[in-house]
């Protein structure tokens, strides 16, 4: 089936399949990462508030010489700052030094405290009206909402009183958790799907199936181009790989058509060792509706 290079949301806007992650990319080498992504092509970025890289991610932007409106930026509001979502707005677009956000995310449906622990005496439906209420007052700061580590069970939730459909849920995915449910639920409602750790998690483990290195030398490609194709692959699926090094970032833009068969023998790895890599019992929330972490 082949890859599609562009996903077009709810919203009508058209969102670039292909993204650059930038989570836990460091300032210094970010700004050189995003400069060097976007004269290669790329023009889909991806950052967040608790990524703390917002002002060189914007830095990155404007050294590429890109103009700003041929790029498609995302970032996230902060788990801390769910009590104040209209000044984070301004925050997050203060620091990545733009106009507006083409997809804003709530980043967990956990609201916390600025020490660090669960925020129990707020509620995330209430984060999603307050993010509704700045996107229908100000859409010249934010072209469209979303959200990020969602369950099904949470995107039902929301469904059951939001006035705006979220654009976009962003997810772990990769053929150890694919999470085929949440990209079902979100098909039968128009939201697309971003998926983050295509590669497994920050040692890419995943690189060294038997499969994906088989499939790499069928197609010629190195075996991250399979995992990252196979999001490609998958309707309504974009998908944001992350690196700071020049080669791999221009190595990570090589997507392939991948048969159905291909496809089969990629879900395949996930009966054998589903493996969840971010798991979000940091916040303090539990497990979020994931029914592999009950």
């Amino acid at each position: 089936m082949p890859a599609h290079k562009s996903v077009k949301l709810n919203t009508g806007a058209e969102m670039p399949t292909l993204g650059l992650g930038t989570w836990r990319s460091q300032p210094g080498a970010v700004e050189r990462a995003v400069a060097h992504a976007l004269k290669h092509g790329y023009r889909h970025i991806d950052t967040a508030t608790a990524y703390g890289n917002e002002k060189e991610v914007g830095e990155g932007i404007k050294q590429s010489g890109v103009p700003r409106e041929q790029i498609f930026l995302t970032t996230k509001l902060n788990n801390p700052d769910q009590r104040n979502v209209a000044s984070a707005l301004d925050a997050s677009l203060k620091a990545l030094d733009t106009p507006y956000l083409d997809l804003w995310l709530m980043h967990w449906p956990c609201p916390m405290t600025k020490e660090g622990g669960a925020d129990k005496e707020r509620d995330w439906r209430d984060t999603w009206r307050d993010m509704e209420k700045v996107y229908k007052e100000h859409p010249e700061k934010v072209k469209a909402i979303g959200v990020s580590n969602f369950s099904v069970s949470y995107l039902r939730e929301l469904l059951k009183f939001a006035t705006v459909v979220p654009a976009v849920n962003q997810i772990e995915s990769h053929p150890l958790c694919l999470q085929e449910d949440i990209v079902e639920e979100c098909r039968k409602h128009g939201i697309a799907v971003t998926a983050y750790s295509p590669l497994g998690s920050d040692q890419a483990p995943l690189l060294e199936k038997p499969v994906v290195k088989k499939l790499a030398e069928k197609y010629k490609v190195a075996p991250s181009n399979i995992l990252i194709s196979l999001q490609a692959n998958r309707p309504g699926v974009t998908v944001i790989p992350k690196s700071v090094t020049p080669h791999r970032i221009e190595e990570n833009a090589i997507i392939v058509d991948l048969t159905e068969e291909d496809i089969k023998a990629l879900f395949e790895l996930e009966k054998e060792n589903h493996t969840r890599f971010c798991k979000p019992y940091w916040t303090g929330w539990g497990n979020i509706g994931f029914p592999d972490l009950d």
